[in-house]
């Protein structure tokens, strides 16, 4: 019970440092690695620990795993490369155990000029299919909130934590985000959106070190730069739809800042 008790008062805490995170060229690319070496310290219980559901409501897609640090000479530097070159990297990456069972890694997809970004947590069964993100049901719930905020699929971008499927849709471990964010933030940076909308606790937790989505989501941060705010995953929407008007107010406040008018919010 020590050890469920110490999780549990983990996920409670939340981050007291400074809303505004700011990356200068010169550590934009290991920022990643300051901030995996703090999840880490925090995450270190033995394996297979999953956080109690009722310490954090949407914490079903968050476990806390066995501290597992990459040596900054592991990772790939991504400062240089294309999305082309980025793309046949991942397509040949076995940097991690991921890569053991994965169909099709997934890069992410959408407009390469994009304004408005959204960042998940990793693919699930569909889109290891077809490598693509978000195309399964929580897929279709994005792109009827896209096209809500007035935007279609191809006008936005779309991207995740991890580039290939954790097996059974658990949430990526420590290592396994910590070999794929450099290709993350190489994508934030080519892109340059204007807002960056995170969507579950797992992609607010690896780019902003913070915990408690069900408490500061609709919180504006800073992310070297862009505007980024958090919402709830669209998976998780579908387990409780109560939660899609908040969901949408977030989206509205991002509408705003991009100078998209409200529309009335569907039940659908």
């Amino acid at each position: 019970m020590k050890l469920i008790d110490e999780i549990t008062q983990l996920i409670k805490e939340e981050a007291g440092s400074s809303k505004h995170i700011y990356l200068d060229n010169e550590t934009k690319e290991v920022f990643f690695l300051k901030q995996s070496a703090k999840i880490s310290q925090d995450r270190s219980f033995d394996d297979g620990v999953k956080i109690p559901k009722s310490s954090h409501k949407e914490s079903g897609d968050v476990d806390i795993m066995r501290k597992q640090h990459v040596p900054k000479e592991s990772l790939i530097n991504c400062s240089n490369l294309s999305f082309e070159q980025m793309q046949n990297e991942i397509n040949n990456c076995k940097r991690c155990g991921l890569c053991d069972s994965r169909t099709n890694t997934v890069f992410g997809e959408g407009n390469p000029k994009a304004e408005l970004m959204f960042i998940g947590e990793g693919p699930g069964r569909d889109e290891d299919e077809q490598g693509r993100p978000f195309v399964g049901k929580s897929g279709q719930l994005l792109t009827k909130m896209i096209n809500a905020m007035g935007y279609q699929r191809e006008d936005v971008y779309i991207a995740n934590i991890v580039k290939c499927r954790p097996p059974n849709n658990r949430a990526p471990l420590p290592n396994e985000a910590e070999f794929c964010l450099p290709f993350l933030l190489r994508q934030i940076e080519i892109i340059n959106p204007k807002v960056i909308i995170l969507l579950g606790a797992v992609p607010l937790k690896y780019l902003l070190n913070k915990t408690g989505i069900t408490k500061i989501h609709g919180e504006w941060f800073d992310f070297n730069g862009i505007k980024t705010i958090a919402s709830f995953h669209p998976a998780f929407l579908l387990r409780d739809p109560r939660q899609k008007k908040p969901a949408w107010e977030d989206l509205q406040k991002a509408m705003k800042v991009l100078g998209k008018s409200a529309k009335p919010l569907s039940e659908n």
